[in-house]
């Protein structure tokens, strides 16, 4: 069973997907969605589930630094239950701290232009999350 992890934004949702035995992530794409129509990104995500045999979804959980939820995490909840609804799979919420920053570092670390940073670093951020979850369960 492949899982897929996402990094949902307000305007993107980064997507990774493991490898077959569910031990590495690998970036796929950034879907472009609006949050204020939650439905937005259904038809683009379910090709992708059933394209890569999708069990599990493992989607960011951005809590506070101290450890509460916020605006951001509370929109991703919400985004986990519309999953589990719509696509028939079930999700895990992961502690995404500080994931999209240790994106961007990675990212500027190879050098990579700003244009092209804003282009990937959501789905590098999906990737970490994905992988975390991954590390931790096998």
């Amino acid at each position: 069973m492949r899982i897929i992890g996402l990094d949902v934004g307000s305007k993107t949702i980064g997507v990774a997907v493991s490898d077959a035995f569910g031990w590495t992530a690998q970036g796929l794409t950034t879907l472009k969605w609006s949050e204020r129509d939650i439905t937005s990104a259904d038809i683009d995500l379910k090709k992708i589930i059933t394209e890569h045999e999708i069990g599990k979804a493992v989607i960011g959980l951005p809590k506070n630094m101290n450890g509460t939820i916020g605006e951001r995490g509370e929109a991703s909840k919400t985004y986990a239950t519309h999953i589990e609804k719509i696509h028939q799979i079930p999700t895990v919420l992961w502690d995404e701290r500080l994931t999209t920053v240790a994106a961007e570092r990675v990212l500027l670390e190879a050098d990579i232009s700003r244009k092209k940073r804003k282009q990937v670093i959501d789905k590098m951020a999906a990737v970490m999350i994905l992988q975390g979850y991954l590390d931790q369960t096998n």
